[in-house]
Order: structure tokens, then C-alpha cells, then sequence
């Protein structure tokens, strides 16, 4: 799964933001589908830009992550590149887009977590919301926490190392 990072939570979030708020969702766009849109949070792309990129490779999201090169320079890799550098894995981008991570669909209750659809709407909103707290949740399960010590005097004192 995705390295935790405030960056990428950040991202999730406002996706869901977007998506909450209408913004263009198509599954079949490669710019407004599910990982088109948290590229455009990631990235600052436009769904035009992202849509351009992928229409000089082959196949939809899945595929072109199947044959992504580092070293191609063709613009959907590089945007790939660019998405990786921001902590994701190319397994939780071809999850994103079936929203099949088990370990995010875990989290959802399971009446809804087994009607969901990876072209729908608001099924994508719970599934990014649900990774988002599942990141947030391994990020502060990775923070150091304070020690606490009583003084002598019995009220706490806080020893950070």
C-alpha cells in the first residue's frame, strides 16, 4: 500500500472534496475517472492534459500502468513517475481504479463494501475517503507519542525522548 504521507492524505481529501462537489467524474475519461481525478490533485494537470498523456499510449489506466517504462519519456509514464513520487505504488493506482485494495474495502462496512461499483460516483467518494483515514491512521500509528511521568509532586510531565 501507499507510503503514509500528509501529501497524498491531503490529495485524497480533496478529491473527495471535488467529487462531493460535482466536479467531472467519467470512468471512461482518463482524465475524470478515478485516478484522473486524485492526478489532478496530485499533479496540478488539467483532465485535458491527463486525457492527452494516456491517448499516446496504449489501453486505459490498468493497462498503461502494466507497461509502465521509468525511462520512456512518454508523458503518461512520466505522469505515472510523477504520482509514484507522491508515495503510491502502481498496484494501489490499478486498486484505485477497480477499487479493489482489500485492505481499504476492509474498512467499509460490508452491506456497502459488497455493492460497490468502480464506475459509481459516490462509490468512489467512500472508497478515496476510506484510504485517506486508512493513511491517516497508519501515519499516526508511525509517529513517536511523548512519554508521560509523574513528578514527584504527581502531576505529569512529558519526556520526549
Amino acid at each position: 500500500m501507499a507510503t503514509a504521507n500528509l501529501t497524498l492524505i491531503e490529495a485524497l481529501r480533496r478529491t473527495v472534496r471535488n467529487l462531493n462537489s460535482g466536479k467531472p467524474y467519467m470512468w471512461g475519461h482518463m482524465g475524470a475517472c478515478n485516478c484522473g481525478n486524485l492526478a489532478q490533485e496530485l499533479t496540478q494537470l488539467t483532465k485535458a492534459d491527463i486525457h492527452a498523456y494516456a491517448l499516446q499510449g496504449r489501453g486505459d489506466w490498468r493497462e498503461q500502468i502494466e507497461e509502465y517504462c521509468p525511462t520512456s519519456g512518454l508523458p503518461m509514464d512520466l505522469l505515472i513517475a510523477d504520482l509514484l513520487q507522491h508515495g503510491l505504488t502502481t498496484t494501489d493506482l490499478q486498486h484505485l481504479e477497480r477499487l479493489s485494495d482489500p485492505k481499504v474495502k476492509n474498512q467499509i462496512p460490508l452491506e456497502r463494501r459488497n455493492q460497490m461499483r468502480h464506475n459509481v460516483r459516490e462509490d468512489v467518494i467512500l472508497y478515496l475517503q476510506t484510504w485517506a483515514n486508512v493513511l491517516e491512521e497508519e501515519l499516526l500509528a508511525a509517529m513517536p507519542l511523548p512519554d508521560f511521568e509523574r513528578t514527584p509532586e504527581g502531576s505529569l510531565a512529558v519526556s520526549l525522548y
